[in-house]
């Protein structure tokens, strides 16, 4: 795909202050100029190329030449990740097998994995995005990365890997598990910045504290963190327990891998979308045909504005936030933390609810940890929902009991809805080694 040129970018400077990208300081409308000729050219692009987007384009009765402004990027239809696994394993790609350069695919968990492919340039895109963040987030040319996120199929290892390099950044390329052996590389290699998801990083921190180190005493100075929803409480978590700055990254691979969008280690008022190379917009997951205004809460759907080997048009991550103006980056828009996933929604008799509230709500209660499950029962004729939750350690039997009742009571206020509240041994309850799984759909189970 022939993509419409931005100013040339700057290399960074291994000393001073970092030098941003020349589209990293791009006005409004700049950005908006140059998204309506990357997404003609995408949409183009994709018709000619992908069988999959002709069939839909035709039977939505748009063509690509029916987008003259931005706006009309509405009027063309969604992808799906069921659309990936219709077409799996290669029906997506857009240019013959030799043009591609590596194949990513997800777990397949749930049915047929989803499978993505990039070319050399998407590759070098996806390298300086994630550079990009990495660089927002306080890393620097020559710091030690000691990367932590699952190397293979999984786009986080090798996707978060090439971004540092490009950064010029030394790589300790650990990939996620052997927590024993992540805490001896951290005390050997003293590595500055550490990327895995958060719930990883708490797990490191925990099993540091239980062999008696400290881990504020290590040499991080940073986490970018991703691949899951957290909180500001467990910002606040992983900042006190480790004496860091913990900045936020996202992705997903059906659009890239990370790299997305990345927080600014100066505000942390959420992840600047690369706009140069993404067109986000968000819409009412109950009614896909309401875009919702910038600051109104809906799913996040991304068009790609200049991927080659699968180029995807309004892709439904599922992901629930709001688009605000940027800060730190001005012509490119933040989102807001990430409430949940419209398929992680947990609907008890009548409430929407989702885990990342349930850790809000917990992290309040100084006598209970971040280590929870939600688990979903249907003994009789209801649903169920029990809050299986670890107190801190040293808390008494008093305290503990204490904390659930308070735990429930605030579930009720804030949410809405009646659970049961188990808080169970510390230790005892399954630590991330990567994703961690949060939530326990029981009501099958004979």
């Amino acid at each position: 795909m022939t993509q419409t040129a931005a100013p040339e970018s700057p290399r960074t400077s291994a000393s001073g202050p970092a030098i941003l990208d020349a589209e990293e300081t791009m006005s409004r409308d700049q950005i908006e100029a140059l998204q309506l000729t990357r997404l003609q050219e995408t949409l183009a692009y994709a018709y000619s190329r992908v069988p999959l987007y002709q069939r839909k384009f035709d039977e939505a009765g748009v063509h690509p030449s029916d987008l003259t402004e931005l706006g009309d990027l509405a009027k063309f239809p969604f992808t799906t990740k069921e659309d990936l696994r219709q077409e799996y394993p290669f029906g997506m790609f857009a240019v013959p097998m030799d043009q591609v350069a590596r194949i990513h695919a997800s777990s397949g968990t749930t049915g047929r994995p989803t499978v993505v492919g990039y070319t050399k340039q998407d590759l070098d895109n996806w390298a300086t995005l994630v550079a990009r963040c990495l660089r927002a987030s306080g890393v620097r040319p020559g710091m030690k990365v000691h990367n932590a996120y699952g190397y293979g199929l999984f786009t986080g290892g090798l996707g978060a890997h090439g971004g540092a390099e490009k950064l010029g950044a030394t790589v300790i390329p650990m990939s996620g598990g052997q927590t024993e052996k992540q805490i001896q590389l951290i005390g050997d290699f003293a590595p500055d910045a550490i990327l895995c998801t958060p719930t990883y990083l708490l797990t490191i921190g925990d099993a540091m504290i239980h062999k008696g180190l400290d881990p504020r005493a290590t040499s991080l100075k940073y986490a970018v963190l991703g691949a899951e929803p957290w909180t500001q409480e467990m910002r606040h978590e992983l900042e006190e327990m480790f004496g860091i700055k913990a900045c936020d990254i996202y992705g997903l691979s059906e659009v890239m891998g990370p790299g997305v969008a990345g927080e600014s280690v100066e505000t942390q008022d959420g992840s600047h979308i690369w706009e140069d190379h993404f067109r986000p917009e968000i819409v009412d997951p109950f009614d896909l045909t309401q875009t919702k205004a910038d600051g109104e809460t809906g799913e996040l759907v991304f068009t790609s504005l200049t991927k080659q080997a699968l180029p995807i048009i309004r892709y439904r991550t599922k992901d629930l936030t709001t688009l605000q103006p940027g800060s730190t980056r001005p012509g490119h828009r933040r989102m807001g933390r990430i409430s949940g996933r419209s398929d992680d929604m947990i609907i008890l008799r009548g409430v929407n609810l989702f885990p990342s509230q349930i850790e809000e709500i917990a992290l309040r209660i100084p006598e209970l940890s971040p280590h929870f499950q939600l688990e979903i029962t249907r003994p009789h004729r209801m649903d169920e929902l029990t809050v299986k939750i670890e107190p801190r350690e040293g808390t008494t039997p008093e305290q503990r009991a204490s904390a659930a009742v308070s735990l429930r009571q605030q579930i009720k206020i804030h949410i809405g809805s009646s659970c049961r509240i188990d808080v169970v041994e510390p230790g005892s309850l399954e630590r991330s080694n990567g994703k961690l799984r949060r939530i326990y759909d029981l009501r099958n189970r004979a």
